[in-house]
């Protein structure tokens, strides 16, 4: 039996907007996938490595590559910050991530 189809709305800021497809940039979309996967397998999927993700908020609150989706979220996820310290909203692992998250995300995902 497989699981029902679910959707989560995605948004992707500034150069991480460069990994995706031009339908897909600078605006949210909507990303359908069965079961509860992780953010970090939904964002690998998409295409978008993790070592350039600084920020996930998810229904406004931040998260990190292990949050699960069980559908009708809000995504938003943010490239590495070079001017601000947003340390204090950071569900991420380490700091700066780009040198801390090296680990490569493997996704049995098709997006």
């Amino acid at each position: 039996m497989t699981s029902p189809v679910r959707t989560a709305d995605f948004r992707f800021y500034e150069e991480l907007n460069d990994h995706l497809p031009p339908h897909r940039r600078k605006r949210p979309f909507t990303v359908e996938f069965e079961g509860e996967p992780t953010v970090g397998e939904l964002i690998a999927a998409l295409g978008v490595p993790a070592a350039e993700v600084d920020l996930i908020l998810v229904d406004g609150e931040s998260a990190d590559f292990e949050r699960r989706l069980t559908g009708g979220e809000r995504v938003a996820v943010y490239p590495i910050f070079e001017r601000f310290d947003i340390t204090p909203a950071v569900s991420l692992p380490g700091r700066p991530l780009c040198r801390k998250f090296r680990k490569t995300m493997r996704s049995g995902f098709e997006i």
